[in-house]
């Protein structure tokens, strides 16, 4: 495994799962981006990685800079910031058809790297942030940036910044860019999620009724009840061999 940076210096921290060997050819290397606050271990994007590669994609699952064991600051994360990130992984594999699957706030950072013009061939949201000016004020309205107080949902590791608040309201909404997008876009999202709510995700699809939305009933924002994350994981697999 060779050291990922992005454009400021910042190591990013990756796993790599080897595809399994099924007889089928499976070109795509699958990258796998988290949500806010979050890094590349949470448990349902380590089980949507280990789903992939058994299905025979080789998959990469990496944290944001600022974000579990990767450098930089957190108080510098932000959606912006993190199409870098994602940018320098996609750059480290060279010659690879990518798909891309972010989760919560790393599908906003989908949404934004397809406007940039990132090669991603295939995009998958799971519970993806659309309207990113109201989630911040929604979630973090009454926090203080910038002050050892000011913590994003309790968490002294996540401290609330200007500098993400600030990006957060720059982009306001990816709803406007979402019309423009051609590539093939597959959302999975739970009926259940109290963080982004659904009715975001079928704003999308109005937007560009080429995208396949898939609801799933008892699933909360992560996918943890009902077995929706191994729900969740058959539809992305489906849906890939389905695509092109």
């Amino acid at each position: 495994m060779e050291t990922i940076h992005n454009r400021f210096g910042d190591n990013l921290d990756y796993s790599h799962h080897q595809p399994a060997d099924t007889g089928a050819t499976r070109s795509d290397l699958v990258i796998i981006g988290h949500g806010v606050t979050a890094n590349k271990d949470r448990p349902f994007i380590v089980s949507l990685a280990e789903a992939l590669a058994a299905d025979g994609y080789e998959v990469i699952r990496f944290s944001f800079s600022g974000n579990g064991k990767s450098g930089g600051d957190f108080r510098n994360s932000c959606p912006s910031r993190e199409v870098d990130d994602l940018a320098a992984v996609i750059e480290a594999f060279p010659g690879r058809t990518i798909t891309y699957v972010g989760h919560s706030m790393g599908g906003a950072v989908g949404v934004l790297a397809l406007n940039r013009g990132l090669p991603v061939k295939r995009f998958v949201s799971l519970s993806g942030m659309v309207h990113t000016e109201l989630f911040a004020r929604t979630e973090f309205g009454d926090v203080t940036p910038d002050t050892p107080q000011g913590t994003m949902w309790g968490k002294p590791e996540c401290p609330l910044s200007t500098t993400f608040l600030e990006d957060m309201k720059k982009i306001d909404s990816v709803l406007p860019m979402a019309a423009a997008i051609t590539v093939p876009w597959l959302i999975v999202h739970g009926r259940q999620d109290d963080v982004v709510p659904i009715e975001h995700s079928r704003e999308l699809l109005d937007a560009n009724p080429a995208i396949n939305l898939v609801e799933l009933d008892g699933a909360d924002h992560v996918f943890s009840e009902n077995n929706s994350d191994s729900l969740m994981a058959s539809h992305v697999i489906r849906w890939l061999g389905q695509t092109t």
